[in-house]
């Protein structure tokens, strides 16, 4: 049997960020990058946000902690870029055509992780 016989469907990995406080990323997630609340433990060291066909986990670490970087395909990128930088989003870098040939933008979020919106 072939490596790709044996292969079977597995679902769309789910990133859980270090952050220094959980209600805090949930609230900024919520505000600034059009996610809503999912959940929180009791304790408040891991919660969630939503948006449709995403979700991230966030879990209370005590900085320093490495930020996570992410790359996002974003279908309609101008309209994303709309979006994020309407609802007050932390764009660190503009929308612009990468010398690689990708349109991208930079979001940072509160505890200094990243998300690349590239589209090709």
């Amino acid at each position: 049997m072939g490596a790709k016989e044996k292969m079977h469907s597995i679902g769309q990995p789910v990133p859980e960020l270090s952050v220094a406080d959980v209600e805090r990323a949930q609230q900024h997630y919520r505000d600034a990058l059009g996610f809503e609340i999912g959940w929180l433990y009791p304790g408040k060291e891991i919660g969630a946000v939503l948006r449709p066909g995403v979700t991230i986990f966030f879990r209370k670490r005590k900085p320093p902690f490495e930020p996570a970087i992410h790359w996002v395909f974003a279908e309609d990128i101008d309209a994303s870029y709309q979006e994020l930088n309407s609802s007050g989003a932390n764009i660190v870098d503009p929308l612009e055509k990468k010398p690689w040939g990708l349109r991208q933008f930079t979001v940072k979020d509160l505890d200094g992780n990243l998300f690349y919106f590239h589209h090709d």
